[in-house]
């Protein structure tokens, strides 16, 4: 199984933030990294009043999965994502608002085609819920994973499209391994 790091940047919602953590711990995800101005649990250069409400309000959706799963947070993202590509981590983007020009890096969840269940160690990157991932950090990304949409909305809600996606790269990987049973 690969092994799967998932990157909150520039999440706004506490509660966004405590439901991804406990999708990453239910699902089984190595880390949880924390860039930009995403809520972080126990975040130390908080004034501590500050610090135990945000913590409260991350509790209520987490439910104890912030002190299960492991947590970074990073003030220079471009810089990790270099050193995570070094050490042979292929840098993944949950994006669907793609611009031309990326259109060759999309992998469409699900797709006879998509290439995940090849990849050893992913670092899934979570964008702002409105906009997206920026343009700065989209520079970064190997591939953009797309969730396919059946109704009218164009998105789904960043936690619940985390946990798809986590869900979907586990089943590829679990596909490929899977592939000598058969």
């Amino acid at each position: 199984m690969s092994q799967i790091i998932v990157v909150l940047h520039n999440i706004r919602s506490v509660y966004n933030v405590g439901a991804i953590l406990r999708t990453c711990e239910g699902l089984g995800i190595d880390e949880a990294v924390f860039s930009g101005y995403t809520p972080r649990y126990e975040d130390t250069g908080l004034l501590p009043h500050l610090r135990e409400k945000l913590n409260r309000q991350i509790e209520k959706s987490a439910l104890g999965a912030e002190k299960m799963v492991p947590q970074e947070a990073v003030e220079d993202l471009a810089g990790w994502l270099a050193a995570k590509r070094g050490g042979g981590w292929t840098i993944v983007g949950l994006e669907n608002n793609l611009v031309p020009e990326e259109m060759a890096k999309r992998w469409v969840l699900g797709a006879e085609d998509m290439e995940l269940g090849d990849l050893e160690k992913v670092v899934l990157i979570l964008g702002e819920e409105v906009n997206g991932i920026p343009a700065e950090v989209r520079r970064e990304v190997d591939f953009f994973l797309e969730i396919p949409m059946r109704g009218r909305k164009e998105s789904f809600n960043v936690s619940v499209a985390t946990g798809i996606a986590l869900w979907g790269i586990q089943q590829a990987g679990r596909r490929k391994s899977w592939a000598g049973y058969d």
